[in-house]
């Protein structure tokens, strides 16, 4: 089979006014070996192979994303011409020992995902349904043919995956309510649904949809290419949230996929939810990044803004908000790292997962306001650097499950009843 990545418009020209047009430290050249934001050096319970390409990954992303992010999230617009330059870096797929040069551990995982949002928020997700969600489902749910098939060319950025699950009448009740149905004849498949709030949809190369086999009712995962009949994917227009995410509407209508294309290792939801619970965790951390580019843009907007002949970063108020946002931060940091290692040990259960998403997306809520109302009025416009920031929080603290839902994930396991429905 050949591997194609759909071609992309050349990027836009970059801005070359405002404070996001360079890195946090200042200048557009060298990048300090740490975040002023990882107060408490989390960074060094990686190793150093890991902190190295995580430096890489954020040299990458301060050179190639953060000139154009603000053109590609007013336009709506994704550059999809960064995946596979994105992947020579070394860190897509990094989760799979088919595909990654190096053993990583989850907390360098999510690490690199921290570096992603802390600079644009919708990047991390179009990177992470296709190298998370996307590969994860194979990973974890493939054959061994299919995992040789699909998560080489997927690492190396030659195919750009989507994950589709999430239903116009099925969110949080995705378990039980879902309604796409998966009917077999013979060794080929039909399926026949609709799915909302797909990233990548309209691009990408496969989508894994979840399915309800009509012979046992339960949830089978199925491998659809780019191009099968009876697949369309239509972009969701007017967000106002992670804009430079191409989320889809999807239609399927009577699609054939062969028995070959279906996740040999998915028989239930809870195959699923395996899935779900590795993600959850990239979500904390993307989390965390969001809260991260917020305050280090309102670091720099406020020293260098002045009011009664002063930078407003010498005032009261000023330090209180930025102190607040940081003390944020450190914590949903500490929270982030523990929950990873928890996984790496194969400790981790769905309570662990779900408390560290409510906390750390309730966090970055008002940690983006509170550097939003640092910068004052100019704080709603792109040149601040945070209103982006600002608007973005409000998708990630709302998928993956919401706040409301992972807290009663918590509340069952600290009660031991169930208070879902």
């Amino acid at each position: 089979m050949t591997f194609t990545s759909p071609a992309t418009p050349a990027p836009p020209t970059a801005p070359t006014t405002g404070p996001s047009t360079t890195s946090p430290s200042g200048s557009s050249g060298h990048l300090p070996a740490h975040l002023d934001a990882d107060f408490y050096g989390f960074q060094d319970v990686l190793t150093p192979r890991e902190q190295e390409v995580a430096l890489a990954v954020r040299e990458f992303m301060e050179r190639e994303v953060r000139p154009i992010a603000d053109d590609y999230w007013e336009r709506a617009e994704c550059p999809v011409h960064l995946f596979k330059p994105f992947a020579q870096v070394g860190s897509v797929g990094a989760a799979w020992a088919e595909t990654a040069r190096f053993e990583n551990s989850a907390v360098f995982r999510g690490w690199v995902g921290m570096e992603l949002a802390r600079v644009d928020s919708s990047f991390c997700t179009f990177i992470g349904v296709s190298s998370g969600l996307a590969m994860s489902s194979i990973g974890l749910g493939g054959s061994a043919e299919q995992r040789q098939q699909w998560l080489p060319p997927m690492a190396a950025g030659d195919v750009i995956g989507a994950f589709g699950l999430t239903e116009p009448l099925a969110g949080s009740d995705t378990a039980k309510g879902l309604r796409t149905t998966a009917t077999r004849h013979g060794d080929t498949w039909v399926l026949d649904g609709a799915k909302r709030w797909i990233g990548n949809a309209t691009f990408a190369d496969v989508v894994v949809v979840w399915a309800k086999d009509t012979a046992d009712d339960q949830v089978k995962g199925f491998l659809v290419r780019r191009g099968t009949p009876g697949f369309t994917a239509t972009k969701i227009e007017r967000k106002q949230s992670l804009r430079i995410v191409q989320n889809a509407d999807i239609v399927l209508d009577g699609v054939e996929v062969a028995e070959a294309d279906r996740l040999q290792g998915i028989d239930s939801f809870k195959d699923v939810a395996k899935v779900l619970r590795v993600t959850r965790d990239g979500v904390s951390w993307q989390s965390l990044g969001t809260m991260i580019g917020a305050y280090e843009a309102a670091v720099a907007y406020t020293r260098q803004r002045e009011q009664f002949g002063h930078p407003i970063a010498r005032y009261q108020l000023i330090q209180d908000k930025l102190a607040t946002a940081l003390a944020n931060v450190t914590a949903s940091l500490a929270v982030c790292v523990r929950v990873s290692q928890l996984q790496d040990a194969g400790t981790q259960r769905d309570a662990h997962a779900a408390m560290a998403k409510s906390f750390v997306t309730t966090r970055m809520r008002e940690t983006v306001a509170l550097c939003r109302e640092a910068c004052g009025g100019n704080g709603i416009t792109l040149d601040a650097g945070v209103a982006r920031f600002f608007a973005d929080a409000e998708a990630v603290y709302t998928f993956e499950g919401t706040r409301d839902m992972n807290n009663l994930i918590v509340g069952r396991e600290i009660t031991g009843h169930a208070a879902f429905v």
